[in-house]
């Protein structure tokens, strides 16, 4: 699992600034020290049973995130009618997935065809998903074959953690520490270097 990041049309430049050197683009936030609207944050996971290791320190970061955002952590069942059929497998994970996102939420699909960002284009990903009018966003963590076609076409942006494929345990503690240095970076605080 990657996540990358394709913009839909109602975000047109996707974090970079004309005006700084290419080594420079992508390296500052746009909203940071500015009043940024928190809004809540589900993330959906298609998995198994999470390792006891992994619920400790997704527990921790939700621990963390407590200050800036309240959090929801969905784990959405894997192949759960045990089809042998993989596009069968994608499409009943879909439909759980379906479900559980809002109309009105903004929603982040982690791909490993998404586009590569940085932690302070993680962080303008937040600060322009509380300037959306949306009222929570969502991120999405597919399952073995990734995410079905309705998943896809209703993100309003996809990203990816890395370019190597990561198994959904680690991509979601991956994330959770880019959401935890993303609103460090938001406040100006020194988590973040």
């Amino acid at each position: 699992m990657a996540i990358s990041f394709i913009a839909t049309s109602h975000l047109k430049q996707p974090y970079a600034s004309a005006s700084l050197t290419p080594q420079e683009q992508g390296r500052t936030c746009r909203y940071a020290g500015q009043a940024v609207r928190s809004l809540p944050i589900r993330v959906i996971t298609v998995g198994k049973k999470r390792s006891e290791g992994v619920r400790l320190l997704v527990d921790e970061y939700k621990i963390k995130l407590k200050p800036y955002c309240s959090f929801e952590d969905s784990l959405v069942r894997s192949n759960p009618r045990n089809a042998q059929d993989v596009r069968a497998q994608v499409d009943d994970e879909e439909v759980a997935m379906m479900k559980l996102i809002g109309s009105d939420d903004w929603v982040v699909v982690l791909d490993e065809r998404g586009r590569d960002i940085n932690s302070e284009q993680m962080a303008d990903l937040l600060g322009d998903a509380g300037n959306s009018g949306a009222s929570r966003i969502s991120f999405c963590i597919g399952g073995a074959y990734g995410h079905g076609r309705q998943v896809r076409k209703r993100a309003n942006v996809t990203i990816r953690l890395s370019s190597m494929v990561l198994n959904h345990q680690i991509a979601l503690v991956v994330l959770m520490e880019q959401l935890y240095r993303s609103w460090t970076i938001l406040k100006g605080q020194n988590y973040h270097h």
